[in-house]
């Protein structure tokens, strides 16, 4: 019975070495695709330094500021202003000569001159509308040894030119233009200062008129052609009135030199007037301005122009310093000289105009505020 038994353990180690032999795993396991991508940059990581000391709190310090190095402004801030339409100048001058002598062989007569001059401009220029004022005060005495003051220029001038436009872009306006001119003193010709020959508004001249300006935009040109403009001369003197200076009818005289009718004290005339003024540099500190008016009658002298043309050259030596050559012709054929009257007041020879002409130079200070 053992044996059967022996027999039987043998036979089932048999089959069950058989089935392990049929399904048992005797190669290498198939490969399978990895669920990862392989990355080529190499790492290299430093070895972190221990920190040594760990701040517990914060160390604040201020800042020290120091002004030792800080340069004060040149010029002091300007205030911000809203933009102005108008320019404006304000001139005032003094120019001066003197020549002194002594112990000069050649001779000669100690003498200083002195001539003040004012000018102030107000303009106002925007887009169709141009309106350019000015006023111009000039006086001037001579001082010489032994002799008393003399004048040597007198002048009050006052001009407004009011312009309007089509556009932006001509420079030729639709004008309106007054001027008047006098003078401060009395006029004399020296020696003779019992007659004068020249008052304040004696005479006095306004033009009114209007026509057509030129302006370029520096406004350093200005040409201005009218072709009605009334001219109105004013004798308030009525001495020189009733001489018929300056062009006003003059008084009717009996046979005993006593006045029937008094002379005028106005004169109107209604004529063309062109007016030119240019002024330009024509060299560093070198000024150039030319001033020029002409004027003819429609009614009674058509054709006789009156000239009045000033042309001054301005050398300026630094801010305050120059130097002004100037040059001044007039030719009005109502101004007559050369006149001849006799004792008994009647006139024996009738004057006749003259071609007037002024130089001057000087060396003066002019101060713009």
């Amino acid at each position: 019975m053992n044996c059967k038994i022996l027999q039987k353990l043998f036979f089932a180690l048999l089959f069950i070495t058989s089935c392990i032999s049929a399904y048992g795993q005797d190669s290498i396991p198939e490969s399978y695709p990895l669920d990862s991508t392989t990355i080529d940059t190499v790492v290299i990581r430093r070895t972190l330094v221990k920190i040594k000391n760990i701040p517990r709190s914060a160390n604040l310090t201020n800042p020290v500021i120091s002004f030792n190095k800080t340069k004060p402004l040149k010029n002091k801030p300007r205030k911000f202003r809203v933009p102005s339409f108008w320019t404006k100048i304000n001139r005032f001058g003094i120019n001066f000569s003197e020549v002194a002598f002594v112990n000069w062989n050649a001779g000669g007569q100690n003498s200083v001159s002195g001539l003040g001059n004012l000018r102030f401009e107000r303009n106002y220029k925007f887009r169709y509308i141009q309106w350019d004022n000015y006023l111009e005060l000039r006086y001037g005495l001579n001082a010489q040894e032994d002799r008393k003051l003399r004048k040597t220029d007198d002048a009050i001038k006052i001009s407004s030119t009011f312009g309007y436009r089509r556009d932006t872009i001509t420079n030729w306006y639709y004008s309106v233009k007054a001027n008047f001119n006098s003078q401060f003193s009395n006029g004399y010709k020296y020696p003779d200062r019992a007659n004068p020959i020249s008052r304040f508004m004696s005479p006095g001249y306004f033009f009114l008129g209007a026509g057509t300006s030129f302006i370029t935009v520096n406004q350093k040109f200005n040409l201005y052609i009218s072709p009605l403009t009334q001219k109105a001369t004013f004798v308030l003197d009525q001495d020189l009135a009733d001489n018929g200076s300056f062009g006003v009818k003059k008084a009717v005289l009996d046979a005993n030199n006593e006045v029937i009718t008094p002379g005028e004290n106005s004169f109107i005339e209604l004529g063309f007037l062109i007016t030119n003024k240019w002024e330009t540099d024509i060299a560093k500190n070198v000024g150039l301005r030319h001033d020029l008016s002409l004027y003819t009658d429609y009614l009674s002298s058509f054709g006789n122009i009156d000239v009045d043309w000033e042309l001054n050259l301005t050398l300026k030596v630094n801010k305050f310093m120059t130097t002004n050559i100037g040059t001044h012709m007039i030719y009005d054929d109502d101004i007559l000289f050369d006149r001849i009257v006799d004792a008994s007041g009647n006139e024996t020879q009738a004057g006749r105009p003259k071609i007037q002409f002024k130089q001057s130079l000087g060396v003066g200070i002019t101060y713009e505020f």
